[in-house]
């Protein structure tokens, strides 16, 4: 959507000679340069001002980062119990702690678990690479 050129501030200008643009500082095309020119320069008061820290490098490197390395999925402890199915929970239930279900996190694709949330009132073993302190 372009505006007609009668609508344009333009046509008020015409038969003024600097177009509202000064005959001493005269309208160039980049007086100062282009997009963030100068920040380590004549622009470095505002950069100071306004963005600090914005030059600079921060923390370490690594080399040749793969992400394999630090794939670790996680699950809070509220959804343990979907891992294993409704059925089997209930049946370790009525045993009455003659024998307790072991919840193994790795096999349902999660290496490390979290504390949020609660767990029902039944014994239990999880089997999982990392825990979280809580």
């Amino acid at each position: 959507q372009t505006m007609p050129s009668k609508l344009h501030k333009n046509r008020k200008k015409r038969g003024h000679v600097s177009a509202g643009h000064g005959r001493v500082g005269k309208h160039r095309k980049h007086p100062s340069g282009r997009g963030n020119a100068g920040g380590q320069h004549h622009h470095r008061i505002n950069f100071d001002k306004y963005h600090p820290g914005y030059f600079g490098k921060v923390g370490m490197r690594h080399f040749h980062l793969t992400k394999q390395k630090y794939h670790c999925p996680t699950i809070n402890l509220d959804k343990l119990w979907t891992l294993v199915s409704e059925q089997t929970r209930e049946h370790y239930a009525k045993s009455k702690g003659a024998k307790v279900p072991v919840i193994d996190a790795v096999k349902g694709g999660f290496y490390k678990i979290l504390g949020k949330g609660m767990l029902p009132k039944q014994p239990v073993i999880v089997k999982a690479k990392f825990f979280s302190r809580r």
